[in-house]
């Protein structure tokens, strides 16, 4: 479960983490026992970066079947929303080792895992701000 998110700005958030073997994607995770997908994404978005999301809404769902972007084997089934911050202030945790706010056409410029390519594209096609 990830998110790609829209500062007032109008730019995305992307970041660099230990899980995908320094490439670029948006901070995600895993859903908790009892927990809903909206829930997570919101839990998620604030331990790892420590921002308040809102207007959350599904994007789109993906399957990663060993992926050899991510740093473990793995079988994940990632599901993806848009969302709005009001607050661009990062504060990373330790999986975060670089972010940065860019303006949604310059996304794909970076090395993006996989998943979040797919991700930004989608956001490209429907057009998205």
């Amino acid at each position: 479960m990830g998110a790609l998110v829209w500062d007032p700005e109008g730019r995305v958030l992307l970041v660099r983490t230990t899980k995908w073997r320094g490439l670029w994607g948006v901070p995600g995770g895993k859903v908790e026992w009892g927990e809903t997908l909206t829930a997570a994404a919101l839990r998620e978005f604030w331990e790892e970066t420590g921002l308040r999301l809102r207007d959350v809404r599904y994007a789109q769902t993906q399957e990663a079947v060993l992926s050899p972007e991510f740093h473990k084997p793995a079988h994940m089934i990632l599901v993806d929303f848009f969302a709005r911050t009001d607050d661009p202030g990062v504060t990373p945790n330790e999986e975060i080792e670089e972010w940065a706010w860019v303006p949604l056409g310059e996304a794909a410029g970076y090395s993006l895992n996989t998943v979040t390519r797919t991700l930004v594209e989608l956001a490209l096609r429907q057009g998205e701000a």
